[in-house]
């Protein structure tokens, strides 16, 4: 069944009909991190974020290329224009040499989003190898009239961009608010105008990284003279933390794509200033969609390496961080994240991460469980109602902007089925049951990327024991039924020393094999 499919957009602010420029094929870019430092839970956010729109948009049967980014080199600390070079900075703090520092950290991003089940991108391009496409756009941008040189760095003049075209239309703001905003980063006195930002920086004589550019542009009134006045310009610099993103996007996804994601501390500056480079550069916006996932916080802050209040995933993992009770699994981390919808606050809390354990225990062990339900000849009307809606039911959750929240509760509901149907209080045909197992692990491990990860406690040890441990049960239940709570006791008991837990609940008997 084709699947119509809704997209928030930041631009527009509101929900747009998903329709790709050159369907079937889908061009995506996603601002990584910067590697300087261990990844944190507020870098598993985007990663997951635009991984479930991955998976989602190939499952719809789209060639998707998704390139994704590593900034190695031209993030100044607080994002500013001046000031130290984040790689840097730890290179010399650890006497190492900063792709050393960058390579270390992308590894130890990679080995985390792998833990994650984050699916690698088509591309994930480094700024470091493409310092050639961004002095192109630098030159474009110098050509067609929207950049300046002072003190041996080049700026974006945003009052001449903002007389032509408009500074500010994807996070809302106003030229004069953006100044106001501005006054209090450095640099600003070689800069024509405070909102302004680097293209392109002079190195200072302790910077390492630096490449020798020269800048050969139009300038005067080409357009009215007919004849092109030029100027050079040949400095020993290095790229601002802007620039790659616009020119490895161009690079591999061509002058207009579909979707430009990132996380919504990304929309101003960095994405205001990637728009406002494409359209002085090429005339034209590049990006149809732009997506930003909302942060993490902790006590109501945004969590992040520049605040000194992240928790790395490392940690996480391992429990060894004083504001963890107990180490957090890498699923219950992928769990706890796609609870809430991709655009909502996600608060941390020892609380909130043991309800997602004990969520993703229910989910797993109802995914498990599937191979022991019993087969009938016939459903019961409500199981059969129920088992033909949940397909588009979830799928009408992923095409509502990717509420991945509501999957969740439908395939609790669907455990909920499972459990009654363990316990003989409902029937189910053998090709209900089918589809019922079919669409529970397409939206669990498919699309929203979950995996079992109990190795001791998994598939091999119940499929040896499932069919004793049924008939035991089912024992039990006509105990039970005749009142026998002596024998009903009894079994339970003996289960309980041979290593299985029962569990009597609401929804009917559970049972699991512990470690």
């Amino acid at each position: 069944m084709e699947q119509t499919l809704l997209i928030y957009n930041t631009l527009s602010r509101s929900k747009e009909r998903f329709e790709p420029l050159h369907a079937p094929n889908v061009g995506m870019y996603v601002c990584g991190p910067t590697v300087y430092g261990d990844p944190h839970l507020g870098h598993a956010r985007p990663a997951i974020t635009f991984d479930i729109l991955f998976r989602y948009l190939k499952h719809l049967g789209y060639k998707v290329r998704y390139v994704r980014n590593i900034t190695d080199v031209g993030h100044m600390e607080h994002d500013a224009d001046d000031g130290d070079d984040k790689i840097e900075k730890k290179a010399r703090l650890e006497q190492l040499e900063p792709m050393e520092v960058a390579q270390y950290y992308t590894n130890r991003y990679h080995t985390a989003m792998n833990a994650l089940n984050v699916l690698p991108p088509s591309i994930e391009p480094q700024a470091t190898g493409h310092i050639i496409e961004q002095e192109e756009l630098v030159k474009q941008i110098l050509d067609n009239g929207y950049a300046y040189e002072s003190n041996g760095s080049i700026y974006f003049d945003i009052e001449k961009y903002n007389k032509d075209h408009k500074y500010g239309i994807l996070s809302g703001r106003s030229l004069e608010n953006i100044v106001n905003e501005s006054r209090s980063l450095a640099g600003v006195g070689e800069k024509r105008h405070q909102a302004d930002f680097a293209l392109w920086k002079r190195a200072m004589p302790e910077h390492i990284m630096r490449w020798h550019s020269v800048f050969k542009y139009k300038t005067g009134s080409y357009y009215e003279n007919k004849k092109a006045k030029y100027r050079q310009i040949t400095i020993e610099g290095f790229p601002g933390w802007h620039c790659e993103c616009t020119a490895m996007g161009r690079k591999y996804l061509g002058n207009h794509f579909d979707i430009h994601g990132g996380g919504m501390d990304l929309v101003f500056p960095h994405h205001e200033c990637e728009i406002a480079q494409a359209v002085a550069s090429q005339g034209d916006q590049m990006v149809r969609y732009w997506m930003h996932n909302n942060m993490i916080t902790i006590n109501g802050q945004k969590m992040g390496k520049s605040l000194g209040n992240f928790i790395t995933l490392e940690q996480f993992f391992t429990g060894s961080h004083d504001s963890l009770e107990q180490a957090y699994s890498p699923m219950t981390i992928r769990f706890f994240i796609l609870s809430a919808h991709y655009r909502s606050t996600v608060d941390f809390s020892n609380d909130a991460l043991k309800a997602s354990e004990k969520g993703l225990e229910r989910l797993m062990n109802g995914l498990s469980d599937l191979d022991r339900v019993p087969v009938s000849d016939t459903c019961d009307e409500v199981t059969d109602r129920f088992v033909k809606q949940l397909r588009q039911r979830c799928y009408d959750a992923m095409n509502d902007d990717f509420q991945t929240q509501l999957v969740i509760s439908y395939l609790f509901e669907a455990c909920h089925v499972v459990n009654t149907l363990l316990d003989h209080k409902a029937h189910i045909c053998a090709d209900c049951l089918k589809e019922l197992a079919e669409t529970m692990r397409l939206f669990a491990f498919d699309l929203l990327g979950l995996k079992p990860e109990n190795g001791d406690n998994n598939e091999a040890r119940e499929e040896a024991y499932g069919k004793v441990v049924d008939m035991v049960l089912s024992l039990r239940a006509k105990a039970k039924a005749d009142k026998d709570w002596t024998t009903s006791d009894k079994i339970r008991d003996a289960l309980a020393d041979a290593g299985f837990e029962v569990k009597d609940t609401k929804d009917g008997v559970t049972w699991r094999l512990n470690r």
